[in-house]
């Protein structure tokens, strides 16, 4: 069975920094520890209003860790020249919303969604790998693969927040089912948002899972045991 990839998100490192405005923690030691512990790569999502990651964080993580690099943004003409500058391996579309705890949900999609197809073509053009952040439905899967994406990552708060088994199997089987046509239109598949230590394994089992992107829970455990720790035992897992 192909092992599914871990993105660790270090956004919560720096919310945790920026509560100080001090130097630590420090975002190049987390992600270098992150790696060192078996990801396969770093993910950081740059907001507009910067809450948590900044500007230097992503250009420091990328000129000074050896590793994949994968930036979460949304899609503006800002974050488009900031991508085309720090140039990270890949990227991820999302929707953002100012007043917004966490990201609520896949993109909407609109009839002609052109400024996101633009975006999407100025990233590709550069040589830089576009994901768009999509809920499990398969019209909207459709659109984002017209408007020219390589990848899809499915959000998997639904399933994350079901409670019992029977809601839980019907949230599964929708993100089964929507990979499935992901992978039928031959695109990367990728899933994130909400997934911990107690859920993370059925949908690492997802078939023709390419990476799973987490954060918070592998944050919120090294409080205890330690960024290492957390990485390897999500890492052992996904397995």
């Amino acid at each position: 069975m192909k092992k599914v990839k871990l993105g660790v998100n270090i956004d919560h490192v720096c919310t945790v920094r920026q509560a100080r405005r001090e130097k630590n923690p420090d975002p190049v030691e987390a992600a270098r520890v992150a790696l060192a512990a078996g990801a396969e790569m770093i993910v950081m999502h740059l907001r507009a209003d910067r809450r948590h990651v900044q500007d230097a964080d992503v250009e420091r993580v990328r000129a000074e860790v050896k590793g994949m690099l994968h930036l979460e943004m949304a899609a503006t003409s800002e974050m488009e020249k900031f991508a085309l500058k720090t140039k990270p391996d890949s990227v991820c579309l999302v929707p953002e919303s100012p007043n917004e705890v966490t990201t609520q949900g896949g993109i909407k999609l609109s009839g002609k969604n052109a400024e996101l197809e633009r975006v999407i073509k100025s990233l590709s053009g550069a040589g830089i790998e576009v994901a768009v952040f999509t809920d499990p439905e398969p019209e909207a899967i459709r659109k984002v693969h017209k408007l020219g994406a390589d990848s899809i990552e499915l959000c998997t708060s639904a399933y994350s927040s079901s409670w019992g088994k029977k809601l839980q199997a019907r949230e599964l089987e929708r993100l089964q089912l929507a990979s499935f046509l992901v992978k039928e239109l031959k695109m990367g598949l990728h899933a994130g948002h909400g997934l911990d230590y107690y859920n993370v394994g059925q949908v690492a089992r997802i078939e023709g899972m390419d990476c799973l992107n987490i954060g918070y829970a592998i944050i919120s455990r090294a409080v205890f045991t330690g960024l290492r720790s957390a990485v390897a035992e999500m890492k052992r897992l996904m397995q």
